[in-house]
């Protein structure tokens, strides 16, 4: 389920950001394509404008003049004087049937045409140039140019520059940056593919591991209930044919593994009340010695059958009220002290202390201490987790591994902290912070 959520998302995140990838990078590309050709259209109507300035200051063009121009920029350069190709055309030997059919189809394209009709009517002698710039496709090439039709009217006559320049060269750049920009977004989408992937798993692991978690939970409360289950049915069975000496012992240990089922359900409904948001937490003034006293009272009995020494340790001074839930302080204090007396071997010793901090920022401490197995570091790390179980806590009657857990959803709950550390020379130390 999970690897093909995996593959789902990695498509979604990696095809989603791919596809704007692509359409920004075409907007861009666009708009690039646009600048080169103004550009390249803007350089070429400046160099007419520096020929136009040219033949204004000058009353004739020589040929030398024409070929560096030519030579220069890579322009074709066609002149008809009166209607007659100049000589510049047939001694350059560059415009063939070919070249001939270029130029009239510019022409064409401007509707031009090779005659003297813009001499003044009635026959006075004129003097002026004009230029136009414009880009026309060959219909028998299909080659793009930019073209120039400039006429010069001196003294009744009329000579007509066309001036090509092919945009061969310009096309050629475009189609290397289009084949950049294909490179360089397939290397993009191969990127956002592969972090989309790694991103996700991230993004899912979490629930994963939650879900294995659940799984994990699932299995232990499934076993845990079997047991006094199948001890309650059994016993049942057997008070049919008991005697009613023998039924009165079969009736206590129904009793007493329906109280075990009923506390793993409590606990299963606590965990899920936390999860769910619906992790009642009443705060009020409430005197914490006063909370460690009790526990301290009650737990006492259960210590000396154990021959387990229990101590509590009270500041001497009055203590302000701690703002929180009595009665959810009151289950972590019993957790951690049920959970110390569980693992503490007989003679060892339990200690259950308070102590109020005023430093920096006040907040009161609670430990309890113990004597027993300790805790790996290994299992250090995953004690509080709602669905973690040490397997010792699996072969202890009673203990379902949930404990801790609601500890941890109690104190996080009132913005607390709650920790453990060593006791050497062996034992564990659980440390719960609580603000003021």
């Amino acid at each position: 389920m999970f690897r093909k959520a995996h593959w789902l998302f990695t498509i979604l995140c990696g095809g989603s950001t791919a596809a704007i990838t692509i359409i920004m990078s075409l907007f861009y590309l666009r708009v690039s394509e646009k600048s080169l050709y103004d550009n390249q259209f803007q350089s070429f109507q400046n160099d007419i404008s520096t020929i136009t300035a040219s033949l204004e200051q000058s009353t004739s063009v020589s040929m030398q003049w024409l070929a560096r121009i030519e030579a220069q920029n890579g322009y074709t350069i066609y002149i008809v004087d009166n209607g007659a190709p100049f000589l510049y055309n047939s001694l350059r030997g560059s415009i063939d049937s070919s070249g001939q059919i270029l130029l009239a189809e510019s022409l064409y394209a401007y509707d031009s045409i090779f005659m003297i009709e813009n001499l003044d009517p009635e026959g006075n002698s004129y003097s002026g140039i004009w230029h136009t710039e414009y880009e026309f496709t060959s219909p028998s090439t299909g080659d793009t140019y930019y073209a120039s039709l400039i006429d010069i009217e001196r003294n009744r006559t009329l000579s007509q520059i066309v001036i090509l320049s092919s945009m061969a060269s310009l096309r050629v750049s475009i189609v290397r940056q289009r084949i950049l920009f294909v490179l360089i977004d397939l290397c993009a989408i191969i990127a956002l593919f592969t972090f989309s992937w790694f991103f996700t798993g991230k993004l899912l692991k979490p629930l994963q591991e939650n879900h294995e978690k659940q799984l994990q939970f699932v299995a232990a409360a499934s076993h845990e209930l079997r047991t006094p289950l199948s001890v309650i049915l059994a016993s049942n069975e057997c008070c049919q044919s008991a005697t009613d000496e023998e039924r009165i012992g079969f009736s206590q240990t129904i009793r007493k593994e329906g109280k075990r089922m009923n506390h793993l359900i409590d606990d299963m409904l606590t965990l899920a009340h936390s999860g769910m948001n619906r992790f009642q937490i009443e705060r009020k003034a409430v005197e914490l010695d006063t909370l460690c006293l009790n526990a301290y009272e009650a737990f006492e009995p259960l210590c000396e059958q154990k021959s387990i020494e229990l101590s509590l340790s009270l500041p001497d001074a009055p203590l302000a009220r701690c703002h929180c839930d009595s009665d959810r302080i009151a289950q972590v204090l019993s957790i951690l002290l049920h959970n110390a007396l569980s693992y503490t071997p007989q003679d060892g010793s339990i200690k259950l202390s308070l102590i109020y901090h005023k430093e920096r920022k006040t907040y009161f401490e609670i430990t309890v201490s113990d004597t027993g197995i300790g805790i790996s570091d290994k299992e250090k790390q995953h004690i509080f987790d709602r669905f973690y179980r040490a397997e010792k806590s699996r072969s202890t009657k009673g203990h379902f591994g949930l404990g801790l857990a609601i500890a941890y959803e109690i104190v996080t709950g009132h913005h607390g902290k709650i920790s453990v550390h060593d006791n050497p020379p062996n034992g564990s130390i659980f440390v719960v912070r609580l603000p003021e």
